[in-house]
């Protein structure tokens, strides 16, 4: 019972707790709903003061841009009143021009009237000039062939007699004209046939160079080519008379000159001695010795194979040797025994054209340039002298005089000597077959080394640096140390005033003493 009595109890507390505490919420949103209104309140009064406010300074604002307004309508119009005035202005000056135009129309469309009133009477009076023109003629013909005693048509056909005899004359006239048109045109079809047979044959040709690579088995051997203090380069270059430029390029040695035999000897020497392993001044001399006498024996063959590919038979062989060594020679940038191969098969296809003998022309056509394998050695006209080696070594009195006459030092005197200037003309002439700057260019290096070679005591001379150098070596027993220096003072001396030549040219004279001996 005392148990339900405190439940009761409990229940009621918090009935009472619950209902004093709803009271005291109430009371209290009470009180925030009044605050709530007062500051609605305040923020309306605020709020209508702030658009009083802003009506105000929008009415200003409003008066402010309607002054504007106006003042730029009142601008406006005062310009577009301006611009109307000056189109009126304007339209004024125009319409004054238009009017002096119609009038001076009216004016022309006057003349025109009168000129034509006056064309029309000026016409009326030709047609009767014409007529008594016509009237006229009829009374002359007519006192004409009483005169001449024929009729109008006997004088019709005289007159077409007369000029069919000179229709014919003028025909005969233009047959001659065409005929002579046809000549012509025939020589340039025979000039395009010989371009053409050119074209084909330009194929077989040996372009130039100044220059050598050797490759090396690695970049070690070029110090080995150097040498101690330079010894084995300088032996190379004193044996060979050619520059050796060693440089940055990997595995490779460059040899410079413009004699293309001295070359070859050079870039074979070295690969000999490459090859073997053994470089130094004796072992390079005979080397370089070997490869001359080996070279001559390919030159020799060069020579039976030039002689072979053209079917000269029967060549007597010191020719023979002659004709390999132009492997090495050149003219203008030509290689001429390339160029000799050329024109002994261009004389053989004309003298095949002609009827002539086939293997003479040939012959001929590849021994004409025989002189110039000794005529830095010889005085005079490489084909002068041509002819006396071929006269020397047996070769007949047809073949002899057409190679002194192929350049005109002798009148030509047969076929055959015609035959070979003209191949020998299409030859050099044909495009790309020749250059004038380094045949020039090489003679002026030849001129450098027989300058050199003229003083008393030169043993060998070279020129290299592309002309920029030259060396000479000279004999150290007629030669002493004071002789060296006053001789290249000379040398200059003497280059200066002979030769042509761009920049400098540094003349360098060696003068050495070798003692060998043998241990046996």
């Amino acid at each position: 019972m005392t148990n339900i009595l405190q439940a009761v109890l409990y229940f009621l507390t918090l009935l009472g707790g619950i209902f004093a505490g709803f009271l005291i919420r109430k009371r209290f949103l009470e009180a925030r709903l009044e605050n709530i209104d007062e500051q609605g309140r305040k923020l309306i009064e605020n709020a209508l003061a702030e658009a009083e406010q802003i009506k105000k300074e929008a009415a200003l604002q409003i008066k402010d841009e309607s002054y504007k307004l106006k003042i730029e309508a009142e601008l406006e119009f005062k310009e577009l009143k301006s611009a109307l005035i000056d189109e009126e202005k304007r339209l004024n000056q125009k319409t004054d021009q238009i009017e002096r135009k119609i009038e001076l129309l009216d004016k022309r469309e006057m003349d025109l009237l009168n000129r034509e009133k006056k064309l029309s009477n000026e016409e009326n009076n030709i047609v009767e000039l014409r007529r008594k023109i016509n009237s006229l003629v009829d009374e002359q013909r007519f006192k004409l062939e009483k005169i001449s005693g024929i009729s109008r048509d006997e004088a019709k056909k005289l007159l077409t007699e007369s000029i069919e005899s000179e229709a014919r004359m003028e025909a005969a006239k233009e047959i001659v004209r065409i005929e002579n048109e046809m000549k012509l045109q025939s020589d340039k079809k025979a000039k395009n046939v010989l371009a053409l047979a050119i074209s084909r044959y330009a194929g077989d040709f040996v372009a130039e160079k100044t220059v050598s690579v050797v490759t090396l088995p690695n970049d070690e051997m070029k110090g080995r080519i150097i040498g101690r203090e330079g010894r084995n380069i300088r032996a190379i270059e004193a044996a060979t008379g050619i520059d050796i430029i060693i440089d940055d390029t990997p595995e490779a040695v460059i040899l410079s000159g413009f004699n293309p035999l001295r070359r070859e000897i050079a870039r074979l020497s070295l690969e000999r001695l490459i090859t073997d392993g053994r470089i130094h001044p004796a072992r390079i001399e005979e080397v370089v010795a070997k490869v001359g006498k080996e070279l001559d024996v390919a030159m020799r063959e060069a020579g039976e194979q030039a002689t072979f590919d053209v079917g000269a038979h029967g060549v007597n062989v010191e020719i023979i040797m002659l004709l390999g060594r132009l492997k090495f020679r050149t003219s203008y940038g030509q290689n001429v025994l390339q160029h000799s191969l050329e024109v002994a098969f261009l004389c053989g296809v004309m003298a095949a054209e002609l009827g002539i003998n086939v293997n003479q022309a040939k012959r001929v056509g590849l021994l004409h340039d025989i002189g110039k394998a000794v005529d830095h050695e010889v005085e005079g006209s490489h084909a002068v002298i041509g002819a006396d080696l071929a006269k020397k070594y047996g070769e007949s009195a047809e073949i002899v005089h057409a190679i002194a006459a192929h350049h005109e030092d002798v009148p030509p005197e047969s076929i055959l000597d015609v035959l070979v200037q003209s191949a020998d003309a299409l030859s050099g002439a044909r495009p790309g077959a020749r250059k004038e700057m380094l045949e020039t260019y090489v003679k002026r290096l030849e001129d450098l080394e027989q300058i050199a070679n003229s003083f008393p005591g030169v043993e060998k001379t070279f020129a290299i640096q592309a002309g920029r150098e030259i060396r000479i070596v000279v004999n150290s027993n007629s030669v002493s140390d004071a002789d060296a220096v006053v001789l290249s003072r000379d040398v200059v001396k003497k280059i200066e005033k002979e030769l042509t030549y761009p920049g400098q040219i540094r003349v360098t004279v060696i003068r050495e003493i070798r003692a060998v001996e043998y241990a046996r």
